[in-house]
């Protein structure tokens, strides 16, 4: 590959330079005020020469103007008047500032990089077997400028250069190193980092000029922005942030540098970046080719790095999960139904399934069903998200499997409806205005344990095509202050982005009644469930809530709450049900494994759950299977007896009784 004329334009100016110097070394070499033999001695002529720095100079001008070395002079004006005028010189020191004498010291660098042959005559001109790098001092001497005390602050602030191994920049003798993206872009005549590469994408304005316009008062906010700086775009990953960030920018005419600041700074990246290095490589990217930098994931990098990307003067937009509280947030509302509709027929030219609208997909989730033909969309939507403090439980359970009284089923059934219809109710019907803080529908339910509240829960996870999501209590509720809320919020951020219903089991440990104060820890305790009660507010998902002490919840939570729903224990027409359901007559092979069976006895007299049915059937079981024959009365009240022990209770009826 053949260099770019930047490149050769730095390497004819360096060359020349070197050998104009080279030959003055000579000349004292020559004239013995200097000496390639005398090793660490230092002769009398060399210490005169240092110490009448007038005469030196007086002699250096006389030397380079003398015939010879005039005409080296000369051909070396001609191409350092080349490199000024080269395009891609001029932008690189405009776009990044740079002074004449940062300039030298960078072309000198990648002089260095793109011949690393000239890394011997760096050392040759240093008079120093070590330093094969440049330096500032050199890159003068070169240039035939006085040094100045400290050269390089806007290198070192672009990440042009940097001081080799971590030595002091300031120090004049310090070795530089040219950043290799740099070297790399000079060397093809385009910008290029392979550092970040991976990670950012360009996005052209046509590419964006076709796509539905989903989010215009963020747009509109946008534009009315004296600087891009000062705000941030919100809003759950997939709702069109970058997109968003892609139709500003084509709208001036501009390319989006689209960064993913998670994939440049995650610690198993192919290369280790910090926060603010990744930042500053992206705007340098941006302010080359005249792009708009968006970055995504913007809450990973300080408050502090962002400080110092302002100073580079280049505008930028930040994408987030939720504010940040240190810039203007313009938050990116969730689509209506109808620009759900807009961004499935700009994917597909087939109709959408029936009710896959109906749920609160992203225009991203919405891309990718239409993409897939509909398919498993919403089972996609809710796979269980990366995150430790949840638990996707099983959903084996339909309607038919609930033994619950008609009440109880009646309101399950009216939940379940508001789900499916609440964005049609809240959109096509103008009710949302009744909704201003939250589109979410949570409920209680409320009764002892036993009594069908998680098989409800995923009963009504199955019937709506969502996973089910379990809160681990242990996980969330954390002993050190701010924790447990940072904790909840990744809970509520997990479930409204996967679409998959929120259970919180034992509810009554996060939700409980906020108490006294009286130190530190009541404090934080109740700080926390004051933000509890905000959040299931705003929260937009499906929640429920399980407790067997609805007495210990706090009740302004609790009338924030769609539907109170109360699971008692099992009548005795409930319970016959039950221990049908449980004890079936045959195995699946056929064989008969029921003997006979006193239904009315175990309805009417054996007070238990449904629970305590199952794990009673479950243990008369293995006793009968133990002793070779079918299950009988006897087994199923031994069974009773030890499953009422773990209550504290006894079965008081003797067994002949019961058995007989």
């Amino acid at each position: 590959m053949t260099a770019s004329p930047t490149a050769q334009h730095i390497l004819t100016l360096t060359r020349l330079r070197c050998r104009r110097l080279a030959l003055w070394v000579e000349h004292l070499w020559q004239s013995h005020q200097a000496s390639p033999d005398q090793g660490p001695a230092i002769g009398p002529g060399e210490v005169a020469r240092l110490l009448a720095p007038e005469a030196t100079q007086a002699a250096s001008a006389a030397f380079f103007a003398a015939d010879e070395v005039g005409a080296l002079s000369a051909l070396s004006e001609e191409a350092g008047a080349a490199l000024d005028a080269d395009q891609g010189w001029t932008a690189i020191r405009q776009v990044f500032g740079l002074s004449v004498e940062e300039a030298d010291l960078l072309a000198l660098l990648l002089a260095v990089e793109l011949d690393p042959g000239l890394g011997r005559v760096m050392a040759y001109l240093h008079d120093d077997g070590r330093l094969t790098q440049p330096t500032a001092w050199l890159a003068a001497r070169l240039a035939e400028r006085e040094p100045t005390p400290f050269v390089g602050a806007g290198l070192l602030r672009w990440q042009l250069a940097a001081s080799l191994d971590g030595a002091a920049a300031r120090r004049l003798t310090t070795p530089w190193q040219a950043d290799p993206a740099v070297a790399l872009s000079v060397f093809g005549g385009f910008w290029h980092d392979p550092e970040i590469a991976d990670a950012v994408v360009h996005i052209q304005p046509a590419e964006v000029a076709a796509l539905p316009s989903l989010h215009a008062p963020a747009r509109d906010a946008l534009v009315r922005l004296t600087d891009l700086r000062d705000a941030e775009l919100v809003g759950p990953p997939g709702i069109g942030r970058k997109t968003v960030a892609a139709q500003f920018a084509a709208g001036a005419g501009q390319v989006l540098i689209a960064a993913d600041l998670a994939a440049l700074t995650a610690a198993g990246a192919s290369v280790s970046l910090t926060p603010g290095q990744a930042v500053t490589r992206v705007l340098r990217q941006a302010a080359i080719i005249g792009a708009l930098a968006y970055f995504d994931d913007a809450d990973t990098v300080s408050a502090a790095d962002w400080a110092r990307a302002r100073q580079l003067g280049v505008p930028y937009l930040r994408g987030v999960r939720h504010p940040t509280g240190e810039a203007l947030p313009i938050t990116l509302a969730p689509l209506s139904i109808a620009a759900r509709l807009q961004v499935w027929r700009h994917a597909s030219e087939e109709e959408p399934p029936e009710g896959l609208l109906s749920h609160r997909l992203t225009p991203a989730e919405i891309t990718r069903a239409a993409t897939n033909k509909g398919g498993v969309a919403l089972k996609q939507r809710g796979k269980r998200p990366d995150n430790t403090l949840l638990t996707c439980l099983p959903c084996p359970y339909e309607w038919d499997d609930l033994v619950l009284p008609p009440d109880v089923v009646t309101q399950l059934r009216a939940f379940e409806t508001q789900v499916r219809l609440r964005w049609t109710v809240y959109e096509e019907w103008g009710f949302a205005r009744l909704t201003h803080l939250g589109h979410g529908i949570s409920a209680l339910f409320g009764g002892p344990s036993g009594t069908g509240k998680t098989m409800a829960a995923q009963v009504m996870a199955r019937s709506l095509g969502i996973d089910l999501l379990r809160v681990d209590l242990a996980g969330v509720v954390n002993k050190y202050v701010g924790e447990t809320e940072k904790k909840l919020r990744e809970v509520f951020d997990a479930c409204e982005d996967s679409g998959a219903l929120l259970f919180f089991d034992e509810a009554d440990a996060l939700f409980g009644t906020r108490t006294q104060v009286k130190d530190a820890h009541d404090r934080f305790a109740n700080i926390e469930i004051d933000y509890l009660l905000q959040r299931i507010e705003r929260f937009d998902g499906v929640a429920i809530l399980a407790t067997n002490r609805r007495q210990d919840l706090d009740t302004a939570f609790v009338r924030r709450l769609r539907f109170v729903i109360e699971f008692l224990p099992p009548r005795p027409e409930d319970r016959l049900p039950l221990w049908q359901r449980a004890l079936l007559p045959a195995a699946p092979n056929g064989e008969e494994i029921l003997g006979e069976i006193d239904w009315r006895y175990l309805s009417e007299r054996l007070s238990m759950t449904g629970a305590e049915i199952k794990a009673t059937a479950l243990g008369a079981a293995f006793m009968a299977r133990a002793e070779g024959g079918r299950i009988g009365m006897r087994h199923i009240l031994a069974a009773a007896q030890r499953e009422m022990a773990k209550q504290g209770l006894r079965l008081r009826l003797p067994l002949q009784e019961a058995s007989g």
